[in-house]
């Protein structure tokens, strides 16, 4: 009974190459829905609340929306196509902080998308997390 410490050290078991791969295309499928409807509307999302209403005519009039929506289109496509992806993972990681806080302020009962989008960010982000060595040795 032998067990390579160094590999359950270094790289998780549930973050094979197979299932990183599947996350980073959830993410980058995700993504680009989302950063696509910034263009179309075709995603109907009910009623919000006043507020949030106000914050998001605030980011549309100041096109800002755009702007995320670029950087989802983007970002999915990076992740899709494993280029750039993880400076694209990092980029996203502001929009996504973005959704998941407006919704924790202004509507907490529709909290659960945004959840995933932050969740799906921070695995992927670990998935590349060797790229980014260089950046955090300082």
């Amino acid at each position: 009974f032998l067990v390579n410490f160094k590999r359950l050290t270094t790289k998780p078991i549930f973050m094979n190459s197979k299932v990183f791969m599947v996350l980073r295309i959830i993410l980058g499928l995700y993504v680009i829905v989302f950063g696509l409807d910034k263009f179309i509307h075709f995603i109907d999302f009910g009623e919000s609340a006043e507020a949030f209403g106000n914050y998001m005519v605030i980011l549309e009039n100041a096109k800002v929306m755009y702007l995320a929506g670029v950087i989802e289109i983007i970002a999915g496509l990076a992740l899709i196509f494993n280029k750039y992806g993880a400076l694209m993972a990092l980029l996203l990681m502001s929009v996504s902080i973005n959704a998941f806080m407006a919704h924790a302020a202004f509507m907490p009962e529709s909290i659960a998308g945004a959840t995933v989008l932050v969740l799906l960010n921070i695995a992927v982000l670990f998935g590349y997390k060797e790229k980014y060595k260089g950046l955090l040795a300082g």
